[in-house]
């Protein structure tokens, strides 16, 4: 499952990924996210916030999140991952080559300062 928090008034999202991420789980998200995107023309942020990675439910599942990527990165201007897993660091190495939006790893529990840096660059 994958838990979407819309902070509409800043045009932030956060995405906490509980268990293997399905298929569905990008869908949905997408239609949540989508009208903020329309509303502000971009999102300010976005932050993935877990302990670990959870990984994917199946083949289909990653397909989604990829297409999901290539369809949102351009309107996200900056990516924090907030995560003791290792897989942090390895999406701000390797994404800043692939996605627009500038992407930084954090903690697990600097959500804070995530936080800020994502709206303000702090």
């Amino acid at each position: 499952m994958l838990k979407v928090k819309i902070d509409a008034d800043h045009a932030l999202v956060i995405l906490e990924p509980d268990g293997a991420l399905t298929d569905n789980d990008f869908r949905l998200a997408a239609q949540l996210i989508d009208p903020v995107i329309e509303k502000n023309g971009s999102l300010k942020g976005l932050i993935i916030q877990t302990r670990s990675f959870p990984g994917w439910a199946s083949f289909a599942a990653l397909v989604s999140h990829l297409r999901f990527v290539r369809e949102h990165h351009k309107s996200v201007k900056r990516i924090a991952f907030v995560t003791d897993s290792p897989v942090g660091s390895f999406a701000e190495a390797i994404g800043n080559h692939f996605v627009s939006a500038e992407i930084r790893h954090f903690a697990y529990d600097e959500f804070s300062h995530a936080r800020n840096w994502v709206l303000y660059g702090e």
